[in-house]
């Protein structure tokens, strides 16, 4: 298979309509373009060279498991817990000028202007994705998710929806007390609300309507399936169909 190289990813995330100056969340899988020249740092560097100086980009960062729970809360140490969100999220939390936020599952890493703003306050937040969140914050800003040969289904922007709808399956009934240790090596406990496992999701559903209404844009890339979605209206297109139908995202 022929390589793809950093001017042909480039070339096709901005026919998709990334610009300088967005700010974007990430989902990727770099096995979906084949062979890359420069593996996941040529990626990262694509993304960034994308957005410009003035941009922004943000991957999710996660470290939740199933095993979480009360009686099992999570460990999280900001520098040293991996995420098993792929080889280019675990690559790019470790470069020098990454902020990852403070949240002991579903932390993200953003570099540019906004990366402060995004990731601050994590804990902060009410739940993993909601208010105070990189993701919620994504929305604010009015940026955009784009998926790099990955599908909707692990779109995070969408449990962003299901904690602002109050969904009743999404998290578990009682917090834990998770353990962090922050950048300067201070470890602290806090109590944290848990995404529940059990509810299998199928959020690929909501692909055919952010089509219709324009909220999505969809291509390729060599091999690679890419999609390109606004947060903010992906957000509020979503809440408006869990208010008629509350159980739309689950199998």
């Amino acid at each position: 298979m022929e390589k793809m190289n950093k001017t042909q990813i480039a070339d096709g995330l901005r026919k998709l309509g990334i610009a300088e100056g967005d700010c974007i969340l990430v989902h990727s899988s770099l096995k979906s373009f084949g062979r890359v020249e420069g593996a996941a740092d040529a990626a990262i560097d694509v993304l960034l060279d994308a957005v410009g100086s003035e941009g922004t980009v943000v991957v999710p960062t996660l470290t939740g498991r199933r095993e979480d729970c009360a009686e099992c809360p999570p460990v999280f140490d900001v520098r040293n817990t991996p995420c098993w969100t792929g080889l280019i999220p675990e690559t790019f939390r470790k470069r020098p000028d990454a902020v990852r936020s403070l949240h002991p599952t579903h932390s993200a890493a953003a570099i540019g202007p906004q990366a402060e703003f995004l990731t601050k306050d994590h804990l902060k937040s009410p739940t993993p994705c909601g208010p105070d969140s990189p993701y919620m914050r994504l929305a604010e800003l009015d940026g955009k998710v784009v998926f790099l040969g990955v599908t909707l289904y692990c779109c995070t922007l969408l449990h962003t929806v299901e904690e602002l709808a109050h969904s009743p399956y999404h998290l578990m009934r009682d917090p834990a007390a998770a353990s962090i240790t922050d950048y300067e090596g201070s470890t602290f406990t806090i109590e944290v609300a848990l995404h529940d496992w059990n509810t299998e999701r199928r959020f690929e559903a909501v692909e055919p309507v952010w089509l219709e209404e324009g909220v999505m844009t969809k291509g390729r890339i060599g091999p690679s399936d890419i999609r390109v979605v606004r947060a903010r209206t992906a957000i509020e297109t979503v809440l408006r169909i869990l208010k008629a139908q509350p159980l739309f995202l689950c199998k």
